[in-house]
């Protein structure tokens, strides 16, 4: 799988999440870029994304993501 294909995946992901259909992430979109991401969301995203891309996140990458980009690599590191 690539990067736009897991972008690809993530932009569905996000937009069904925060509910927006104009949501399109990049490599530096952070909660501050998203209205609604707040912690709640924030774990209902890591949900939806883990179930998506059928991988599963450690506490410490969940926290350690700074940005949609690194969410990238995490995914990439476990497919």
């Amino acid at each position: 799988m690539t990067r736009e294909e897991i972008f690809d995946g993530l932009n569905e992901v996000f937009r069904d999440v925060f509910d927006d259909d104009d949501i399109t992430v990049t490599d530096s979109t952070t909660a501050d870029d998203i209205e609604d991401w707040d912690s709640l969301e924030h774990i209902n995203l890591i949900v939806a994304t883990e179930k998506k891309f059928g991988v599963k996140f450690t506490m410490g990458e969940v926290t350690g993501m700074k940005n949609v980009g690194e969410m990238v690599d995490a995914i990439l590191q476990k497919i």
